[in-house]
């Protein structure tokens, strides 16, 4: 059991646990999760940080149809610039790997921005913690898990 599910357990939400077997030759990890689940990749999320002109990081879960608009989370989060955060890091301050890096149960809370379009789902898909492991929930349960921000941060490619 992972430290994000640990913490919906421990909030008494609704949500379900799948698991698919994962590919490490996999090109990316949320299509692959997508496919897995037999699910539109407009209802799996990424999870993604971000680190400001400032050096503060943030956490974006958008769309894995899509892409993070970095301009807009910066918007979003009251930056003047985003770029990506590095890989190492992101690593060791959610105390997930990429390809599994859950919005919940991370090692220390960030500030959270979640793409608006999950709104209109009844059930979004998010890592569980690991890679192979998704976790099915209400969008407003993850919005309240997080303390989290609606904002158009998602780009369709």
């Amino acid at each position: 059991m992972t430290p994000g599910i640990r913490q919906a357990e421990k909030a008494g939400i609704f949500f379900e646990i799948k698991e698919y077997q994962h590919d490490p030759n996999s090109a990316s990890y949320g299509e692959e999760a997508a496919n897995a689940l037999g699910v539109s990749q407009t209802e799996v999320f990424k999870t993604l940080l971000a680190q400001s002109n400032d050096g503060k990081l943030v956490v974006a879960v958008v769309p894995v149809a899509g892409t993070l608009d970095l301009k807009a989370l910066a918007k979003a989060s009251g930056c003047k610039k985003m770029e990506m955060a590095d890989p190492v890091k992101a690593e060791k301050t959610t105390g997930y790997v990429v390809g599994g890096i859950s919005p919940l149960g991370q090692k220390k809370r960030l500030p959270t921005f979640i793409d608006s379009s999950a709104q209109d789902l009844e059930t979004m898909h998010v890592s569980a913690g690991k890679r192979g492991l998704e976790i099915s929930l209400q969008p407003e349960d993850l919005l309240k898990l997080t303390q989290g921000k609606w904002a158009l941060i998602g780009r369709v490619d």
